[in-house]
């Protein structure tokens, strides 16, 4: 099973695809979708569109895994996040592929067994996990794969 996660952004959107077979996963590729502060909205939002596009289109995912948003106190970092968002979970519904939805929390517990820890712990164990030489970066990386690998996991218990 090929699984895309995708950490959401606005600036920055973090991608990771996985393969998921018994207990295993294998990286298959992972990076960040940047866009440029000198675009205009409506171009960065294409701009994301067509990078996962792409990237679903390659992969052939079979089912793509989406960080829901964590409330941010800063309500207009909030909102472009969420524009990001909303042209990623379209792009996967586009693409006809299931979409499935985790917060934070629920990726943290997946990936590190507790649902508070630090972004740090996160990065190392998704090293761990798919057997990486090194942490992958952006932090939004790392976030992206941790929603793959959740979804792995949580995929399994709901076929049981």
């Amino acid at each position: 099973m090929i699984i895309m996660g995708i950490d959401p952004g606005f600036a920055i959107t973090g991608y990771g695809l996985l393969k998921y077979e018994g207990n295993k996963f294998t990286a298959l590729d992972y990076g960040a979708i940047k866009t440029e502060s000198s675009m205009k909205l409506p171009e960065r939002l294409l701009f994301l569109h067509k990078k996962l596009e792409q990237l679903i289109i390659k992969y052939k995912p079979c089912a793509i895994s989406i960080e829901e948003l964590f409330f941010n106190k800063n309500i207009k970092t909030a909102l472009t996040v969420g524009h990001g968002r909303g042209v990623a979970v379209l792009a996967a519904a586009q693409s006809g592929v299931e979409v499935f939805e985790y917060t934070p929390l629920q990726v943290k517990q997946s990936v590190v067994g507790y649902g508070r820890a630090e972004k740090s712990q996160m990065q190392q164990m998704i090293k761990i996990i798919l057997n990486l030489s090194e942490i992958p970066k952006p932090d939004d990386v790392a976030d992206a794969l941790g929603v793959a690998v959740c979804h792995g996991h949580s995929y399994k218990m709901m076929n049981y």
